[in-house]
């Protein structure tokens, strides 16, 4: 990336800033943090015809750039697993004319900051920049991403960094309990197949591999989009076109394999491997995004498993038993495949128990829903922490973007607290008795377990 560490791109924005507007930094951040239903998002088409997001924010001269593409590594060809992750990584590794090492110094001198990633369902684009070096920012970056030089020497040096994290990852527990469990899951379909692929397909890919995948990543037909920051909306637009305007229009919607099966297959899967902590993943069918139950499904899963201490299976597992150090769920939503997960890890003598005990929650939770305090105690945080996702330009960005994967509306900052505050107790127990299936868990269990 253009620049590795946010501390090294926060001092040099700083510096560029100065006293005046740092403060008016922190202001922001404050106004945000306690004001996120006054962000107004603007649904605005660029003159190309690029359709974004935008918050216009004047006090902070800097602006973010998010985009996602749909497809993701679930695109990667046939034995070709890890090309997107692959693509991604060596976007800022030399474009156009520049190699690696022009390319980086370029970004510093510019203080932007790009980013890059592959996930299952889409590839994303980060960028940080000052207002005042928009322009040449923004069209460094259109070049990292429709004219990627592929130069022999950057693919060899990040084919080496993605094998050492596949080496590291293949005697991980927790890597290897989360891709047998997706694999278990989505048996046949590209979802079950690790996004960073294997030490094969990853040692074969050829540049002419990348460069199809490259073509296959980022097309403006699947771009989801968002601009927030000192950039009134006419230059909005004008911003986003320069740093699309390279890549190929597409062909209209993609279509992925249809998924073999509606949901992870019950019971348990173990993976031995001589370790004296066992890891678990588990899982079942979960809710889709559009569901009108999903903000009922939500709060449940923060009483559940996704409230940390606050959480019935951190308060049953961990405080009452001591079991495990942590344990965790939450909703995923994959395209076309939502998930309900959790994960736990603890010594191979107690994880069977750990699960008896996590099933058992799943049970009561679906046969007796919520009190009244542990609801209240859940909506006031839910509510009290959302500003925390609004204290930087780059956070809203990332938000908008994701909203609109959801298919959520542009005033949905204004209305998400309220759809928290009128979930009821009586909507949480119609949704866990809907949802929660304890019989239909499915669990990989990564170590030495005993007793299952």
């Amino acid at each position: 990336m253009a620049s590795k560490t946010t501390t090294s791109f926060t001092r040099r924005v700083l510096g560029r800033l100065g006293l005046a507007a740092v403060a008016a930094v922190c202001l922001l951040v404050g106004a945000l943090g306690t004001a996120a239903a006054q962000i107004q998002v603007a649904e605005r088409v660029s003159p190309g015809g690029i359709a974004f997001w935008h918050v216009e924010e004047q006090s902070i001269p800097m602006v973010a750039f998010e985009a996602r593409f749909r497809g993701g590594a679930a695109l990667d060809a046939e034995g070709k697993d890890g090309t997107a992750r692959m693509v991604m990584a060596l976007l800022d590794e030399g474009a156009g004319a520049r190699d690696a090492s022009a390319f980086a110094a370029e970004a510093e001198s510019l203080a932007a900051r790009f980013g890059f990633d592959a996930g299952r369902d889409t590839v994303s684009v980060s960028a940080r920049m000052l207002a005042e070096n928009l322009d040449a920012s923004a069209a460094l970056l259109a070049e990292a991403l429709s004219a990627p030089r592929l130069d022999d020497e950057a693919v060899a040096r990040v084919r080496t960094q993605l094998l050492s994290s596949i080496a590291s990852d293949e005697t991980d527990p927790q890597s290897l309990a989360r891709d047998a469990f997706y694999a278990r899951a989505f048996a046949g379909h590209p979802y079950a197949r690790r996004v960073d692929g294997t030490a094969e397909s990853v040692g074969a890919l050829s540049v002419e591999d990348l460069r199809a995948g490259h073509a296959r990543a980022m097309t403006r037909d699947r771009a989801i989009v968002a601009v927030v920051g000192a950039v009134d909306g006419e230059a909005a637009g004008a911003l986003v076109d320069t740093i699309m305007a390279g890549l190929p229009a597409g062909e209209g919607d993609i279509a992925l394999p249809p998924l073999p099966v509606a949901e992870p297959p019950a019971g348990i899967d173990v993976i031995d491997l001589a370790v004296p902590q066992s890891v678990a993943v588990f899982g079942q069918v979960g809710l889709p995004r559009e569901d009108p139950d999903y903000i009922p499904a939500y709060v449940m899963n923060y009483v559940l498993g996704g409230g940390g201490f606050a959480s019935r299976l951190m308060t049953e597992v961990r405080e009452k038993r001591g079991l495990a150090y942590g344990v965790y769920s939450y909703l995923t939503d994959l395209d076309g495949a939502p998930l309900y997960i959790g994960g736990v890890s603890t010594a191979n003598e107690r994880i069977a128990e750990s699960l008896e005990v996590i099933r058992a929650e799943w049970t009561r939770m679906a046969e007796e829903g919520v009190g009244a305090e542990e609801l209240e105690k859940a909506k006031r945080y839910l509510t009290g922490a959302f500003p925390l996702r609004f204290d930087t330009n780059a956070k809203i960005a990332r938000f908008l973007v994701a909203a609109q994967q959801a298919g959520l509306e542009a005033d949905y900052v204004q209305k998400r607290n309220g759809l928290i505050e009128a979930v009821t107790a009586e909507d949480i127990s119609r949704i866990a008795a809907r949802l929660l299936r304890p019989e239909a868990l499915s669990v990989t269990v990564v170590g030495q377990p005993a007793g299952l």
